[in-house]
């Protein structure tokens, strides 16, 4: 079988790292594919990797010999699940190879958060405390979490191990699912609603995915029923948040800040609202990308192949 990696640039590893994929039969490895070669890229393949080039029905309708996407992410947005599934075509995915990395990386933003390590380095750098007259100082008085409500909407292996540090670090943890199951023993956890975490979090952290639901959820309404001392962090979907109002409440104070790994569109466009937005902090979508996680990933979509080649086709979305 035929295999074309389209955008292996996004996992950013040397040839060697491919060598597992390789071993499996052709391969044709490319750093980046458009949206308008895609076709001409797959013509011929039996298996398409991807991790963010899109296969829409009009791209599936014109790879007749195509039979497997495994996408190189856990989340699967970039396949029309439905047309892959009506032309026989399996759609695979890698849950759960990042929860480390995006937990910590998560527990990092909101760390930077009530403590800008950043901003106070930036500070020292520019001649500050050469220049002060006291022993220290603060751009911003750091943000102790012990004694806080961190809120949590959507509470799988990544939501759980946020909850896990900061519940370690002092606060008080409290959630929100569609479905409550498993709660742990930690002093002070309480299932809640979607709305009761906006009204009761100092910190608000999203670990769910984009659905008709939680598209937009943070938005001008939700914002203000915020504590004015808040913070929002998000690191798992862009739609989550309504960029324009996030962007209004920073500048306006409704809020005291937001981080974010993810936009609404990626590469982040010019004209972003969050660039520039008062006490925002933005990573470039790095949260799932340590390199073990990485290895992780492209270690699982080996096994994904290899089982779809043994007719026992594994992590099947569709």
């Amino acid at each position: 079988m035929k295999t074309i990696v389209l955008d292996a640039g996004s996992l950013d590893f040397d040839k060697n790292e491919w060598a597992g994929l390789e071993a499996l039969g052709p391969c044709d490895v490319r750093e980046n594919t458009k949206p308008d070669a895609v076709v001409e890229a797959c013509s011929g393949a039996d298996i398409a990797l991807t991790n963010k080039v899109r296969f829409t029905k009009e791209i599936l309708d014109q790879l007749p010999d195509l039979k497997l996407i495994s996408v190189l992410a856990t989340g699967y947005d970039c396949v029309d699940i439905k047309a892959a599934r009506e032309r026989g075509v399996t759609v695979c995915n890698v849950p759960a190879y990042s929860t480390q990395s995006t937990a910590q990386h998560t527990v990092a933003l909101v760390l930077e958060l009530c403590n800008r390590v950043g901003l106070h380095d930036d500070s020292v750098q520019n001649g500050d405390w050469v220049s002060s007259e006291h022993f220290c100082y603060w751009k911003q008085a750091p943000v102790e979490l012990t004694g806080l409500t961190v809120g949590i909407l959507g509470f799988g292996t990544i939501g759980r191990r946020v909850g896990a540090v900061l519940h370690a670090l002092g606060a008080r943890v409290i959630a929100s699912v569609r479905t409550p199951k498993n709660a742990p023993d930690w002093e002070g956890f309480e299932w809640v609603s979607p709305t009761d975490l906006f009204d009761q979090s100092d910190v608000l952290s999203f670990h769910c995915p984009l659905t008709e639901t939680t598209q937009g959820i943070v938005n001008k309404e939700n914002l203000a029923r915020m504590k004015k001392t808040a913070f929002i962090v998000n690191a798992a979907r862009g739609g989550i948040v309504n960029e324009a109002d996030l962007a209004d409440a920073l500048d306006r104070g409704v809020i005291a800040g937001a981080a974010v790994d993810v936009v609404s569109h990626e590469p982040m466009p010019k004209d972003c609202p969050l660039l520039g937005a008062k006490n925002c902090i933005i990573t470039p979508h790095i949260a799932w990308a340590s390199l073990r996680s990485r290895r992780e990933l492209l270690a699982q979509t080996v096994r994904n192949i290899e089982a779809f080649q043994k007719n026992a086709p594994v992590c099947v979305v569709n």
